[in-house]
């Protein structure tokens, strides 16, 4: 298909968004587990979705930070593979930090830490711009066509 011709398949979109999605907490996971895991007797998801432990005042805090700006820079990543587009990254990062929220909101109340949403801002961010700068650098390689000239 060339980038040109558009075509809407809404079910290429939401099977994108669901693969990023699970990808994200993957990532978020492993991160977790790392950074985390080695500090608290016990994982949970209330590290992944309740508010309360994105908190700058102690060292389990700060690694439950990290694990979400590192999992916003492997989200990029994704996004170079899966959605291959640089005017598509912002939609679909977007997306991911929404459905993100509800969850959060599901399992915890509405997020009334200011460390929250600058740091899942500051995620979006970088998972946007990240993902739009290695999509454009994929998008702006030369084609090589050696192969085609010595054919003629």
């Amino acid at each position: 298909m060339f980038y040109g011709s558009v075509v809407w398949d809404p079910w290429l979109i939401v099977a994108q968004i669901v693969c990023i999605q699970c990808l994200y907490y993957l990532t978020l996971g492993v991160f977790m587990a790392i950074l985390v895991g080695t500090r608290v007797s016990r994982m949970s998801l209330v590290y992944f979705f309740d508010y309360a432990t994105i908190t700058i005042s102690t060292v389990t805090g700060w690694c439950v930070i990290t694990s979400f700006l590192l999992s916003s820079i492997a989200g990029a990543g994704f996004l170079l593979y899966l959605i291959e587009r640089a005017k598509k990254c912002l939609d679909f990062s977007a997306t991911l930090y929404i459905i993100h929220l509800c969850i959060c909101v599901l399992y915890g109340g509405w997020p009334s830490s200011i460390t929250w949403w600058i740091v899942n801002g500051t995620g979006l961010a970088i998972m946007a711009l990240l993902g739009e700068y290695f999509c454009i650098k994929r998008e702006l390689r030369e084609i090589p066509i050696s192969r085609l000239r010595s054919s003629v």
